[in-house]
């Protein structure tokens, strides 16, 4: 549909230039991070049982792997104790161990496996969640954001969180209890020995800490830019015509670069600085590590720890201080999941199309009498795109819209079919308010044909039966007819089973404004909007369309929309659209004798078509 306001959106430079910070909290500072924790523990929390066995598997797991140590140890007393070497006690510690690790890497792989199934049912809960938020919004949402970088919410933000529920989920719980676990039994080893290691422990975790706040914020800006460069590919690929059209790929290609180094640059100073955090770490654990074997040691020396103390003590001590690394390993992929779920949880934040009144009523056997009383209109606040318009159409009545680009004229259907709600005024259908009815049963009464045909990815017989999903292949067949789709149809080595590729790119333009007709046509609609449904047609096409038109609309209330005002000379009323208001009203002849606006509109292209 022609856009007849300015909206923030694509720019008027070449395809793919866009604004930035559509949404929210696209900044590099993120928003609530508890609340955005809440809300994904929401979506987990439905799978309570499965997480419930994940948690006993990390339990047992964890358990026994704290129990490695301790055998460890009595295994190496053994062996250095004073007289004969008790190889049956050493056999049979070896062997319990051996078992204790078995039996931790099958706990192992039973969490894993079911975490997965447990991250995928959410993610795809969210994404169903978020797809279906999306549906609901309305088309001032789309007309002003960038649709690239909404898509890449639906997938890059969604998948970095299925990521994170895959991998990190239960290493985080595990290294937790392991931290817990490891802490008690080095206390109950040695008290003075885990004060020691405490110390560098503490040390690393307040430098670890310092720089999760910084990185926090490039994570969120990384995001952002990752949702800008898809805008930006999205939208150029789509305009690719243009682009070659106008030779414009060293532009393209420019432009793709400042986003891109935008998003190199993020991702730098984000992976860059948060990778500082695991090396910390494992330099100060290693440093503990060897201060403690050297304290141990000569407190081995002095008879106050045995050997094997001594050496399930370090191992405990390993424990305890892999578990921080392996948080601060996974602090990337949490840092970026916590960006993209808020992200997602924005869009699913935005308020919906308004919704029907409580008492909405169901429209039925609709005549088509629509008729507009004083109304007043505009997308923007301050701004008005119509002032005080008041028409009536009768039932069966074709009503033309005609003025200058702006005028207005798309913006009296959008107000029709509720896209957008008026700011004053009524709309009335039948004589019912249509704030009052049922947005749907509204608009399954209406049968639009846009200047921009859009079809789907699907056989042809499916993109015409969207029109009304219940018809039989029989009706199908004869909407195309009617539309003067079906010759060129059968020519197609499928017929009605070929698949259209995206957009109909394997059709002409002609040939796709036909469908949309024929799936118009299909909808056996009370009220029937063609905005400028002939616009993109030769005219051969556009005479066969003409007929079609013609047979459509008897016994229907019509709005068209033209700018070839040869084609609505036999329509019952003309409303000349000019700066918002109906300036002038009547039929073809009327108007041509009063001389004035739609007289001089009519004129020059009359010439023009003669100059040509």
């Amino acid at each position: 549909m022609t856009k007849e306001r300015n909206l923030p959106g694509p720019s008027a430079g070449f395809p793919g230039t866009h604004r930035h910070g559509m949404f929210m909290g696209q900044g590099g500072k993120a928003n609530n991070t508890k609340e955005t924790l809440k809300r994904l523990w929401h979506y987990l929390g439905g799978q309570k049982r499965q997480l419930a066995v994940v948690f006993i598997m990390v339990l047992t797991g964890t358990g026994l792997s704290l129990a490695g140590p301790y055998l460890i140890g009595r295994a190496v007393d053994t062996m250095v104790g004073k007289g004969n070497v008790d190889f049956a006690k050493l056999a049979a510690d070896v062997g319990v161990l051996m078992v204790v690790y078995a039996i931790s890497a099958l706990t192992v792989w039973i969490q894993t496996y079911m975490m997965i199934g447990i991250s995928q049912n959410t993610v795809r809960n969210l994404r169903k969640d978020l797809f279906s938020k999306v549906q609901t919004l309305s088309l001032h949402f789309f007309d002003s954001r960038p649709h690239g970088e909404l898509m890449s919410r639906l997938t890059n933000d969604v998948e970095n969180i299925n990521n994170v529920l895959t991998q990190s989920t239960t290493q985080l719980i595990s290294s937790i209890i392991s931290l817990i676990g490891s802490l008690g039994m080095m206390l109950w080893i040695s008290p003075l020995l885990t004060l020691f290691i405490l110390i560098f422990t503490l040390a690393g975790l307040f430098l670890s800490k310092r720089i999760a706040r910084i990185t926090k914020k490039y994570f969120s800006a990384q995001q952002k830019e990752l949702g800008e460069l898809n805008g930006y590919i999205e939208e150029t690929i789509s305009g690719q015509r243009v682009v070659k059209a106008y030779c414009r790929e060293a532009e393209a290609i420019s432009k793709f670069e400042i986003v891109n180094r935008r998003l190199n640059e993020a991702g730098i100073r984000a992976q860059i600085l948060s990778g500082i955090i695991p090396p910390l770490m494992n330099c100060l654990g290693n440093i503990s590590f060897v201060l403690g074997a050297a304290a141990g040691g000569l407190m081995a020396v002095k008879g106050t720890m045995t050997v094997g103390m001594i050496a399930g003590f370090l191992n405990y001590a390993k424990q305890f201080t892999r578990p921080i690394n392996d948080i601060a390993n996974q602090f990337n992929m949490v840092q970026s999941a916590l960006a993209g779920a808020e992200r997602v949880f924005e869009v699913m934040d935005q308020k919906p199309e308004l919704d029907d009144v409580p008492d909405a009523a169901v429209m039925k056997n609709v005549s088509g009498e629509v008729v507009f009383k004083d109304v007043d209109f505009g997308y923007e606040k301050g701004v008005p795109v119509l002032k005080n318009v008041n028409l009536k159409a009768k039932p069966g009545q074709t009503i033309a819209l005609v003025g200058p680009t702006g005028a207005g004229k798309t913006t009296i259907v959008n107000l029709l079919t509720r896209f957008y709600d008026i700011d004053r005024g009524a709309i009335l259908v039948d004589g019912k308010d249509i704030r009052t009815v049922k947005k749907d049963s509204l608009r399954s009464s209406l049968g639009i044909v846009l200047q921009d045909c859009y079809l789907f990815s699907d056989t042809i017989r499916e993109n015409i039966r969207y029109g009304r999903l219940d018809a039989t292949d029989e009706e199908v067949v004869k909407a195309a007819q009617l539309a003067n789709a079906h010759s060129f149809i059968q020519r197609l080595p499928d017929g009605y089973d070929t698949v259209l590729t995206e957009n109909a790119g394997n059709l002409s333009q002609g040939q796709r404004q036909l469908l949309t007709i024929a799936r118009a046509i299909l909808s056996d609609p009370a009220i029937l909007i063609l905005d400028e449904a002939t616009s993109n047609v030769d005219t051969r096409t556009e005479m066969h369309i003409q007929q079609a038109m013609q047979q459509l609309m008897k016994g229907r209330t019509s709005f068209v929309i033209a700018h070839r005002l040869s084609t609505i000379r036999n329509a019952d009323q003309i409303l000349v659209i000019n700066g918002g208001k109906i300036i002038e009203r009547g039929n073809h002849h009327e108007l041509l004798n009063k001389r004035g606006f739609y007289h001089h509109l009519y004129n020059s292209q009359f010439r023009r078509q003669r100059a040509v």
